[in-house]
């Protein structure tokens, strides 16, 4: 669906056949907006800074950057939140013992994080998994992008903020003990994901769609992290002034069903 989608959107004008070296694509909006769509990786590796040229040129180019949130001061919105039930009873046996082997791995202390909610647990182990990998916040391609964009006075529009984020996380049914389970019953999946996504920025993006990519989120998940976003945020770069956008999304919401750069076509339908 997603490749027929893309030659149609071609076919009309849509969206650019130019192709990038980096995940990112081109998509025209009907009041006459562009917007050059990136894959962004919250956290990279060293190989991936200073970033490509031809990236930094459609950003010197732009009207505004427009991002997730703006995370430039690298400061952890997060605050400790206690929650009085051990995740030794809210996760059924297995899986806690799978998070205890995990944070043993990683050298996390227990006590730090059992009486976290859920989701604040999730969000540690994934973090720390990827610092495992070799990845770090400093050379995220979202984070590179506000730093130029902010030392060339070019505007930075969040499509969340933070904290934004923080609600929608907290908001999760039963205090994102589903995230936490998807996080652990996917762990080595989210591993290698982490590093397929990073090859992207080092040696070339997917050439096919999203097919090929694994769901590590369950079908509520996806529904609250993916889909909905992906909604609010097609209606966001819609009403947009007319203009030229650098756009950086996590990387994930460029692909599969429901996509961003899907939902941007015109009279597209939601499936």
């Amino acid at each position: 669906m997603m490749t027929l989608l893309r030659q149609l959107a071609t076919w009309l004008g849509l969206v650019s056949p130019v192709t990038y070296a980096y995940p990112a694509l081109d998509v025209s909006l009907i009041n006459g907006g562009r917007l050059h769509l990136v894959g962004s990786i919250h956290m990279g590796s060293q190989a991936m800074s200073p970033l490509p040229e031809v990236l930094l040129q459609q950003l010197q180019q732009s009207t505004a950057l427009v991002v997730e949130a703006d995370i430039s001061d690298m400061g952890s919105p997060l605050q400790e939140e206690y929650e009085p039930i051990p995740l030794a009873e809210r996760l059924d046996p297995e899986r806690y013992q799978q998070f205890q082997q995990h944070c043993e791995a990683l050298a996390l202390n227990l006590n730090r994080v059992e009486h976290l909610p859920a989701w604040h647990a999730a969000l540690t182990l994934q973090a720390m998994q990827a610092q495992s990998l070799g990845l770090r916040p400093h050379y995220g391609i979202d984070y590179q992008l506000i730093q130029v964009a902010k030392a060339a006075n070019i505007p930075v529009i969040e499509l969340e903020g933070q904290q934004e984020q923080l609600a929608m996380l907290r908001q999760l049914p039963q205090g994102g003990v589903a995230l936490l389970e998807d996080t652990l019953d996917h762990w080595h999946v989210n591993a290698r994901l982490l590093q397929v996504m990073t090859g992207w920025w080092l040696e070339g993006p997917p050439a096919k769609s999203a097919a090929a990519i694994p769901a590590t989120f369950s079908h509520a998940l996806s529904e609250v992290l993916m889909r909905q976003r992906n909604t609010r945020w097609r209606d966001q770069l819609q009403a947009l002034p007319s203009g030229q956008y650098v756009v950086a999304v996590g990387a994930l919401h460029l692909y599969g069903d429901n996509s961003l750069p899907s939902l941007l076509q015109p009279d597209s339908t939601e499936r």
